[in-house]
């Protein structure tokens, strides 16, 4: 095997789906790492409209891929989980409120899903047309936490 060659086999692609193994071949060298970067690449940045939450989102739908029999309950912005290399693992990051399309993340502060995705400004314009125990639930979070004034917020 020529030197250049014996250095390249078992060389690396570190990618969103974890490490991959280049077998020595120019082709399937090639095609690994077209493979993860396709697979890596987002295809845009998810931003809420109400807290301005920023993340890349790799799948917009209801049947993220690479998963078994998943499918969810609205159309969402989905990212491959970043802390684990299992490709089956995602986290949604948000969807279109459906009354009045805002994007907006999943966070308590900003949306809530009841049957549909709701973002809060649109609850609270409707909040009539809501269940008591969603009205409730809506009471329990405009409590403000009980953290001393000298700690900060654990979101910046």
């Amino acid at each position: 095997m020529p030197p250049a060659r014996a250095a390249a086999v078992g060389a690396s692609v570190e990618g969103c789906g974890g490490l991959r193994l280049w077998d020595g071949t120019e082709d399937a060298g090639k095609a690994t790492m077209m493979a993860c970067e396709t697979e890596c690449r987002p295809l845009g940045v998810f931003t809420c409209q109400l807290c301005a939450l920023t993340a890349p989102y790799s799948y917009v739908g209801q049947k993220p891929p690479d998963t078994q029999s998943v499918v969810l309950l609205e159309e969402s912005y989905v990212m491959k989980d970043p802390f684990t290399s299992d490709k089956d693992r995602f986290l949604i990051l948000g969807s279109k409120c459906s009354l009045c399309s805002r994007l907006v993340c999943v966070g308590l502060e900003c949306s809530l899903f009841y049957s549909k995705r709701f973002c809060l400004p649109c609850v609270q314009e409707n909040i009539d047309a809501f269940p008591q125990e969603i009205r409730q639930d809506l009471e329990k979070r405009k409590v403000p936490s009980k953290r001393p004034a000298s700690q900060p917020s654990s979101r910046t």
